[in-house]
């Protein structure tokens, strides 16, 4: 018994030690070469897919199994929609961290906190993109990525900021909707 427990225990440890490396790694902004275009989000189209209202309005008209296929459809668009929020992150990541070496401090408070931001965006994409899985394979569960709208939200005012300090003349779009 005992050593069965201490099995079961060192499994849990390592899924976890490897959950943690995965995510890790894949909140490191990846180096890429060449110019690398951010891909704009309409966040109106966003925040209706993600909206628990639509959702509970879906469920009420439709009959369950037609319930569930559009829910499925719906999820599979918000997750194509975290996936870019994702990859506009990892950008900006990069753009941050070329900001960083900067003279002027208030390039690198603005580069500091873009980075910041992106970073924790690119964290709850992650957590949210897992939990899309689950809902796809759950579709009456209840399921809505709101902290990613927030946080790409609070991303693109960091963005702005240092977009309008580096070039004043022209602005920064993350949304398609700006």
């Amino acid at each position: 018994m005992n050593l069965a427990i201490v099995i079961v225990s060192a499994a849990v440890v390592a899924l976890v030690v490897i959950l943690r490396l995965a995510v890790s790694q894949r909140l490191r902004a990846k180096g890429t070469q060449g110019n690398v275009l951010l891909r704009p989000i309409d966040l109106e189209a966003f925040q209706n897919l993600v909206n628990p209202a639509e959702d509970e309005y879906l469920r009420r008209r439709l009959p369950a199994a037609d319930f569930r296929a559009v829910r499925r459809a719906r999820l599979r668009a918000t997750s194509a929609y975290i996936r870019a929020a994702g990859h506009n992150a990892a950008v900006l990541v990069q753009l941050g961290e070329s900001a960083l070496a900067s003279e002027d401090p208030r390039f690198v408070s603005a580069a500091k906190q873009l980075v910041n931001d992106a970073l924790v965006l690119r964290r709850n994409t992650t957590i949210a993109s897992i939990r899309i899985y689950i809902a796809l394979a759950l579709p009456d569960s209840r399921f809505a990525p709101e902290k990613v709208i927030e946080r790409y939200e609070q991303l693109s005012g960091s963005a702005m900021l240092l977009g309008r300090l580096q070039n004043p003349g022209s602005a920064v779009r993350l949304s398609a909707s700006c």
